[in-house]
C-alpha cells in the first residue's frame, strides 16, 4: 500500500490504455476494469497472444 507522502502510481491499462493508479484497493490491476481484463483474457484464450517457444539443443536430443 502507498505510504500518505508517496504520491499514486500510474499505469496505463493494457487493452485501452486508460491511466490506472497501481494501488490495493484497485481490484483489476493492472487493467481499468473487469471488461478489458476479460478482453485480455479472450486473447490469450483465442491463441492471439502467444509466448514464442525457442529450441535448444537438448530439446531435440530428450526422447518423446
Amino acid at each position: 500500500m502507498n505510504k500518505p507522502d508517496e504520491p499514486i502510481r500510474k499505469v496505463a491499462c493494457p487493452t485501452c490504455n486508460t491511466a490506472v493508479a497501481w494501488t490495493t484497493v484497485n481490484r483489476w490491476r493492472p487493467f481499468c476494469s473487469e471488461r478489458c481484463k476479460l478482453i485480455d483474457l479472450g486473447q490469450w484464450a483465442t491463441e492471439k497472444y502467444r509466448v514464442p517457444v525457442v529450441k535448444t539443443d537438448s530439446d531435440e536430443a530428450a526422447p518423446e
